[in-house]
């Protein structure tokens, strides 16, 4: 697991960008109305970030061609956005926001 922020520096409908390592893809965390979630942050339909999209309840809606995304299955739900997004697991302790990356998965032959 990887430290985030704590909980008080990341506002209910704020979100965060963080990189990990050069080989993990960027993860865009959300604080929403419901909770924490957190997502791969590059769009399956375009490179646009979606840490710099907006949230609405468990929703997060592409800066760029507006594709929204479910927060909890990274699935989209309009166009034109085909592919989900991953998800990654959010904990927080002692007040500290932590995300562990979901394992990638790989290519198929």
């Amino acid at each position: 697991m990887f430290a985030v922020c704590r909980i008080e520096e990341l506002p209910v409908g704020e979100s965060v960008r963080i990189e990990i390592d050069a080989a993990t893809p960027a993860i865009a965390v959300f604080h929403t109305e419901d909770g924490l979630y957190a997502v791969d942050d590059l769009c399956s339909h375009q490179d646009a970030s979606l840490s710099e999209g907006w949230i609405e309840g468990c929703y997060v809606e592409c800066p760029l061609h507006a594709a929204l995304f479910d927060l909890r299955t990274g699935a989209p739900t309009c166009l034109p956005a085909r592919r989900p997004v991953r998800t990654h697991e959010v904990d927080v302790l002692d007040g500290m926001i932590h995300v562990r990356p979901a394992v990638r998965e790989e290519a198929v032959a």
